[in-house]
């Protein structure tokens, strides 16, 4: 149910539609140490280029990737550089684990002998996870199957440092709920001076499986098990070990408190070779404790922490969706952290001992991710949009807390800003788009944001397109202000009546309403919504990720499926009331997973206002979903229980007036199939009629098996158009 925040799909946006002029798209880049040259794979080879320049090298040609008897070179999913320049590590031959692609093969390019050889040759073929060459560039550290594995780089000799890996006894990575809310992957850190290697160990042994049942792949039907702790059981227990490269015994971190009761998202060394920073959450996630754990007789010793009145997010939220690193200023004296503690999102200097802390971004604003970190010239660069929570830019102030946030995006180009910054703070690549703006890119130089060729600016190459969407405010009968956007069909005519077609998705996992390339269009409707004569749009409730203070957020504590639905079906409600060309007839609701649980429960709940719905992968039982997400944001069902069933679909099915189009996958491991059928069984029950699709093993993206794409935006279009029907009246 939880996937990138909505308010980046402009960036997807790009890769979908192409720039509007052919260059870097910059999402595909990495950056030199140094900052002074981008680098890409190109053509098969690896390439440098000076973004001032243009100047071209190739740091690694295709032949060089070449295996022995293999007509091509390996193809390039990933790379790495050892920290001297003299290896490089390439990811290749990628499978699927849950949601991206973090196993296949390794190899390692010696580029001063010109040697390639693959890492982990005797592990099973596509099991290496997460390979990484130590600091010193002797050693490539990865897991398989569960377990860590430290290879020489030059001899090819493996050592095993952990043996004790099974399905639910994880070394070295996650089992699926850390995975999936807290963006936790890659398990394991070398230590700078390549001694050791420090590692989480997941023990999924007590998490009851979720069975799925494969009935297509084979004659027989077999269970696909899943190891998934549903809202209510305890969490995995987590430690984390340190254990010398070369083997050996593992030494564990002696943090306090019940494994069973709290969790461990964030791990690093800090700033040295013995001692580690480590983040603990306890199991309602609204306190956190940071510890320094010494290395070498596993002590803790807690320095800082924070509690909230509802929940307290952690890195991965200010950190384009990665929990992993730690920002240490002045050689590890002082780090950066985020908190909302005075009620926005905010970076704060803090002291390495967690006594003394200073506000770097101050105001009545929050930031939405820290984008660099230019120590040497005193300054950190975040996304923001103080005054438009639909829009984002970049800001910057100095680091040591006495400046003030100052606009770095041209004020002119109002949309959404995204950027990828050099290490030095120099070179950046700025793309941009909004609703009448095609995604659209540049090489910029900072601070001064100048495009680096004027004649590639983006202000010079933009696209600017007629827009039938409008973005505005509404403020309900509760008082309650959100914003909104609404896209008109074409060939508007005021004095009739039109029908409207909602998305929604609702929950503090994502937004809807952002100012980017490609808002008002439905890639679930096969055809133009425009042309086909429906009004489109979608509102964001309290409860959002907006860029609107903590209180806004953390407003839906308890009361996911009452307040956040309570503000969409009010907003649709004055929507109704003001725009009177809307048919209060014709009125339908759409959203997936997290937008499908709200499709349901405005349907259900406010069946006098939305007519037609269709619902994809919903969670119909809070009960059912998994605990990190739901505890987080609802509490301990021990302790609340009426607030989830008071907040789940399946209560007020029932209701179910008007006409409804359930659609589930099957082998969804994420919003369980029994979400579906617990829901179709309380429609049975009391007699409502509605129309059922389920795909076949099908995951929560309901996307793989020929065809499937095709059938279900043929399915949702030709229930739309016969129950909602399109064109005036």
């Amino acid at each position: 149910m939880r996937r990138i925040c909505v308010r980046f799909v402009f960036l997807l946006m790009v890769f979908i539609a192409g720039e509007a002029r052919a260059q870097i798209r910059g999402n595909d880049i990495q950056w030199s140490k140094d900052g002074s040259r981008f680098i890409k794979v190109e053509q098969g080879n690896i390439s440098s280029f000076d973004p001032l320049t243009g100047d071209a090298k190739i740091l690694v040609r295709w032949q060089q990737l070449q295996p022995e008897g293999a007509s091509k070179g390996l193809e390039i999913s990933d790379y790495d550089f050892s920290a001297d320049d003299s290896k490089v590590l390439i990811f290749t031959h990628t499978a699927r684990v849950w949601r991206y692609n973090t196993r296949g093969d390794y190899w390692l390019l010696d580029l001063t002998t010109n040697k390639l050889r693959q890492i982990g040759k005797d592990r099973p073929s596509q099991t290496l996870m997460f390979a990484k060459i130590s600091p010193d560039g002797k050693k490539v550290a990865y897991v398989s199957d569960r377990n860590i594995y430290v290879e020489d780089a030059a001899s090819g000799s493996t050592t095993q440092l952990t043996s004790d890996g099974t399905r639910k006894l994880i070394n070295g990575t996650f089992d699926w709920v850390y995975e999936e809310e807290f963006g936790c992957r890659d398990g394991f850190r070398w230590s700078p001076d390549s001694k050791n290697i420090a590692y989480w160990q997941v023990d999924a042994t007590k998490v009851r499986d979720y069975l799925m049942l494969n009935t297509t792949d084979s004659n027989y039907s077999f269970v696909v098990p899943v190891e998934y702790p549903k809202v209510g059981e305890p969490p995995s227990p987590v430690k984390i070990g340190v254990v010398a490269a070369t083997g050996g015994a593992t030494t564990w971190m002696k943090i306090p408190g019940d494994p069973s009761n709290n969790y461990l998202p964030i791990m690093e060394w800090a700033a040295n070779s013995n001692e580690l920073v480590v983040q603990q959450l306890n199991r309602k996630q609204n306190e956190t404790t940071l510890y320094y754990c010494n290395t070498t007789n596993g002590s803790a010793q807690s320095f800082y922490g924070e509690k909230d009145k509802a929940w307290i997010d952690i890195k991965s939220r200010w950190n384009d969706g990665d929990p992993a690193g730690w920002t240490w200023l002045s050689a590890g004296k002082d780090f950066l952290w985020v908190t909302e503690k005075d009620g926005w999102r905010h970076i704060y200097r803090v002291s390495r001992d967690g006594k003394k802390e200073s506000l770097v971004t101050k105001g009545n604003f929050d930031i939405e991710n820290i984008e660099c970190i230019d120590e040497g010239g005193n300054t950190v660069y975040f996304t923001a949009s103080p005054d438009n929570a639909t829009q984002l830019y970049l800001y910057k102030t100095s680091l040591d807390g006495k400046g003030k946030a100052e606009l770095v995006s041209p004020a002119a180009l109002k949309g959404m800003h995204s950027y990828k910054i050099s290490p030095s703070g120099k070179y950046a690549f700025h793309r941009f788009s909004s609703h009448t703006v095609m995604p659209i890119g540049e090489w910029i130089t900072l601070p001064n944001h100048k495009p680096i060729k004027a004649a590639e600016s983006i202000e010079t190459n933009m696209k600017t397109v007629k827009s039938n969407v409008e973005f505005f405010q509404l403020t309900t009968e509760d008082g309650v202000t959100v914003d909104a956007w609404l896209a008109k069909p074409d060939n508007f005519d005021s004095t009739k009546k039109w029908p409207l077609v909602y998305t929604v998705y609702g929950e503090p996992a994502g937004s809807t309403v952002n100012d980017h390339w490609g808002v008002g269009r439905n890639g679930l409707f096969d055809g133009d919504m425009a042309k086909a004569g429906y009004v489109y749009c979608s509102v964001d409730n309290r409860g959002s990720p907006s860029l609107k203070g903590s209180e806004w957020r953390k407003s839906i504590y308890r009361k996911i499926g009452t307040l956040n639905i309570r503000d969409q079906a009010m907003a649709i409600k004055k929507l109704l009331q003001t725009r009177t060309w809307l048919d209060t007839s014709r009125v339908a609701v759409h959203g997936w997973s997290g937008g499908g649980s709200s499709t349901l429960n405005l349907m259900f709940q406010y069946p006098e206002i939305f007519k037609v719905g269709i619902a994809v992968a919903a969670v119909g039982n809070q009960l059912l979903y998994d605990n990190i997400y739901q505890e987080r944001y609802m509490g301990i069902p021990q302790e609340n229980r009426e607030d989830f069933v008071k907040g789940s679909p399946i209560t007020y099915a029932k209701n179910l007036q008007g006409k409804l189009l359930y659609i589930h996958g099957t082998g969804d491991d994420n919003v369980h199939y029994a979400n579906a059928e617990q829901l179709v069984n309380e429609l049975i029950k009391y007699n409502k009629q509605f129309q059922f699709m389920a795909y076949p093993n099908r995951s929560h993206g309901i996307f793989e098996g020929q065809g499937t794409r095709k059938h279900l935006n043929t399915l949702f279009t030709q229930f739309l158009l016969a129950n909602c029907p399109p064109g005036p009246r």
